[in-house]
């Protein structure tokens, strides 16, 4: 058994962790053993690993912070689970690993379904599900504009749209992104640019656009602005490109765009169990059904998580990588 393993942070994410052996022992009163099946590669876990993400743990640290596995053994007092059962692991809990003793009370039970697109459960489709409720009250029909449209949460942004009745402007920054998320169902998809508004007016008949989501910082923040109609709200939720939001004050002035936040973190704070049951309890339906998925670039055993986690910091890929210990 293995696990990958870090003991210092540093500024490229492949160097700084490893596969190191791992020893468990019998799952303890209330513990239950859990073999991992599937575990992906998000940007966060990559800036965690530089030291640029907003929550760090304690070194040393096992990577990874969602995931999906088998029950393999039961410790005593556990009666809930199963054997064979497939389970999601909890948030945080370093899922890069072979296996893992979980607590009982932490593991919520999934259907038999794709247990790669289960992995992604945690982190990337609630995002984008709350991305696209907890700002702008949007109704069928409406337009919403993102970039980084080819990564995972955009994948998932594009069909949960769809499936609300509202029509999506991708943009991604490279030429060869735009066939795969027009793939997807991307109603509208374009390369990045200075000409973005203009490009997004003429495609869309100067449709007003009131929610825009960024993921990539920079000036494709401030592209993005620029095609938002007065009053439109524009939300960050990751720095891909690794630099500063920009805005033009135009943007701010002449039509009283907004520029907020988004982090999943804070939202599993400050929301309710009810909230985030709901929250679940749909995305877990729509992935078991097959009607929710998003694109696996590659998969890689831990033996290889230098190579894979270098795979998941690098920008040319379409899709996730995933661990399959």
């Amino acid at each position: 058994m293995l696990k990958a393993e870090y003991q210092h942070r540093g500024p490229v994410p492949q160097d700084v962790i490893s596969a190191v052996p791992l020893q468990l022992p019998e799952p303890a009163a209330g513990q239950v053993r859990v073999k991992v099946l599937a575990a992906p590669i998000n940007p966060s876990d990559v800036l965690t690993l530089t030291g640029a993400y907003g929550m760090l743990p304690p070194l040393p640290a096992i990577g990874g912070n969602e995931g999906v596995g088998k029950v393999e053994a039961l410790g005593e007092g556990v009666s809930n689970f199963k054997v064979g059962q497939n389970v999601l692991l909890p948030v945080g809990c370093g899922t890069w690993v072979t296996a893992m003793n979980a607590p009982a009370d932490k593991l919520i039970p999934l259907p038999d379904a794709d247990p790669q697109q289960l992995a992604m459960l945690t982190v990337n489709p609630p995002t984008a599900s709350l991305l696209l409720s907890e700002f702008v009250d949007l109704k069928p029909g409406d337009w919403v504009i993102q970039n980084a449209a080819n990564s995972g949460v955009g994948s998932y942004l594009i069909q949960l749209a769809k499936l609300r009745g509202f029509k999506t402007i991708n943009v991604v920054r490279r030429e060869s992104a735009v066939a795969a998320v027009e793939a997807e169902g991307g109603d509208l998809v374009m390369v990045d640019g200075p000409d973005l508004a203009k490009r997004v007016r003429a495609a869309t008949g100067g449709a007003d656009v009131r929610l825009g989501i960024d993921a990539v910082g920079g000036v494709s923040t401030d592209n993005l602005a620029a095609v938002l109609a007065n009053g439109g709200v524009l939300v960050n939720y990751g720095m891909m490109s690794g630099q500063a939001c920009q805005v033009s004050p135009a943007s701010f002035v002449f039509r009283d765009v907004t520029l907020r936040g988004f982090w999943l973190a804070k939202w599993f704070q400050q929301a309710s169990p009810a909230q985030q049951m709901k929250v679940f309890g749909e995305l877990v339906q729509l992935i078991a059904s097959g009607k929710l998925k998003t694109r696996v670039a590659a998969t890689y055993d831990l033996a290889h998580i230098k190579d894979a986690v270098a795979a998941a910091a690098s920008g040319e890929r379409d899709g996730k990588i995933l661990l399959v210990p």
